[in-house]
């Protein structure tokens, strides 16, 4: 999330309606595992602020509840990380979640998505990282549940950073006291500027791809083949995006959402929009150069199906000549083997004009083979 000075909310804005809490929290819904002691790997943060600042650090969620139901004005921002099933159930229990919600978030692989439970907002995000030494986007999932007085982030992945946005809002209280609004719009916002070096990335990814087309490295068909699936990814991330912030935003005089948060979502919505834009700009560049790759490619298969054809057709003719020359030279050498042969009854050999009729019969048998393979054009 990028800092933003200017904007300062009154101290009046933080007003909100807290709910009313049971003396002790519900039974789990029927089929539910009984409340078991949280695993605290899976609490990566948990705290209770009022009026913008940290009041206490619980370090399990028991106490976090126990806290919490002690602050009427408080909130509780609580961060877990791949949580169990138990601690689901019992957060669940405490904030009276609604239970398709609970499934949607032990499962990881959900669609982008905006859903209402009474006065319960569930909110699935798909972050994004771009990896420079594997040159591959990352992606994470983030489920936000968000109360009156409660906010719920439940991370599948490494990405977004939450960490830095917790830190960030406390240190503009002005901004966190207007309630879990205004830290679910500063997730949106880290998610959504996330995206930023995700999309450079990929740019120079692009870049490279298309100066690899160009110069025939046989490799670039996979190259383009992997981008432009982790494009697909980014595009199921960014597209239900616009529409979920369009949905907010639809939703700020019904909910009575403060004008600071309002300037907020929008300015996070046109970064959504801008994200969204490129990324089917980057899908529409890589079916474009995966159709000149191929194009290419078959341009190169081509050329060298006419260098074999113009060596084979060479090979050909040189084959010609000398089958050719094989021939003319072969009807001499039968004449002569024949009347080299050691039979005491030749007539031929012991005739006065034997000799000169040896010689040309092979001249007549040569000078005519030579004509017929010049007519023939093989030699």
């Amino acid at each position: 999330m990028s800092e933003r000075p200017d904007r300062r909310p009154s101290p009046s804005a933080a007003k909100r309606t807290g709910r009313r809490r049971p003396a002790s929290p519900p039974a789990p819904p029927p089929g539910a595992p009984a409340s078991a002691p949280p695993n605290h790997r899976s609490v990566i943060d948990s705290a209770v602020y009022r009026d913008g600042l940290r009041i206490a650090s619980p370090t399990t969620l028991a106490d976090t509840f126990r806290r919490l139901r002690e602050e009427p004005d408080g909130m509780a921002w609580i961060g877990l990380h791949r949580p169990t099933e138990p601690e689901l159930h019992s957060l669940a229990a405490e904030f009276n979640l609604h239970e398709l919600a609970v499934e949607d978030a032990l499962e990881a692989h959900q669609r982008p998505k905006l859903e209402r439970y009474g006065d319960t907002l569930f909110v699935v995000l798909r972050a994004a990282r771009y990896l420079d030494a594997q040159e591959e986007v990352e992606f994470g999932e983030l489920h936000v549940f968000v109360g009156p007085d409660f906010l719920i982030t439940v991370r599948h992945g490494g990405a977004p950073d939450l960490s830095t946005v917790r830190h960030r809002m406390e240190e503009t209280p002005e901004l966190l006291s207007l309630g879990p609004e205004a830290a679910l719009y500063a997730i949106l916002d880290a998610v959504v500027d996330g995206y930023a070096p995700v999309v450079e990335g990929v740019q120079t990814d692009i870049d490279e791809i298309e100066t690899e087309v160009f110069r025939g490295d046989p490799a670039v068909s996979r190259r383009i083949y992997e981008l432009s699936r982790e494009m697909v990814e980014f595009q199921r991330a960014t597209r239900p995006l616009v529409g979920m912030l369009h949905g907010l935003m639809a939703g700020f005089a019904k909910y009575g959402t403060d004008e600071e948060l309002q300037r907020y979502l929008r300015d996070v919505a046109d970064h959504v929009t801008h994200t969204s834009e490129r990324v089917d700009g980057f899908r529409q560049a890589l079916t474009e150069i995966l159709t000149v790759n191929a194009t290419l490619v078959s341009q190169q298969q081509n050329a060298e199906m006419r260098a074999l054809a113009e060596a084979g057709f060479e090979q050909n003719e040189e084959i010609k000549k000398i089958s050719s020359w094989a021939a003319i030279l072969f009807a001499p050498t039968l004449v002569g083997t024949i009347y080299g042969m050691n039979f005491e009854v030749m007539p031929e050999l012991h005739w006065v004009g034997g000799y000169p009729f040896a010689i040309l019969l092979m001249a007549v048998v040569c000078t005519s083979l030579y004509l017929i393979f010049k007519k023939r054009d093989w030699l």
